[in-house]
């Protein structure tokens, strides 16, 4: 089934709800769905080139510049993560880790923080 057969059920589905309801619903489109599918899955964690191939595009700029939508609560989410880590790793004991991650540790509290 092309696209085009999936955005006329969407805008029926959708004109039929509208019919019913006072609180409308946005015009919705198959290339919408892309769009959201591939941003909550790279919230979700998946590895950028798992996101690439199932997305089906040839070139990781593409999935990653055009098809997820991020913001600075994501970005502040992933840098609490790291420092999480890193207080983990270091109560473990792990010195290889900490030289690793002492450098940036400073910058991602100011951020964070």
């Amino acid at each position: 089934m092309v696209a085009l057969h999936w955005q006329k059920y969407m805008k029926f589905a959708r004109d039929k709800y509208n019919r019913n309801h006072p609180l409308q619903l946005p015009p919705i489109t198959p290339h919408i769905c892309r769009y959201t599918y591939c941003s909550n899955m790279a919230k979700m964690g998946i590895s950028p080139k798992n996101l690439q191939y199932l997305m089906g595009h040839s070139d990781i700029g593409v999935t990653l510049n055009v098809y997820t939508h991020l913001g600075l609560e994501d970005a502040k989410t992933e840098l609490e993560r790291l420092l999480e880590t890193n207080s983990r790793m270091q109560r473990r004991g792990l010195s290889n880790y900490r030289k690793m991650v002492e450098g940036i540790v400073p910058f991602i509290r100011c951020v964070v923080l």
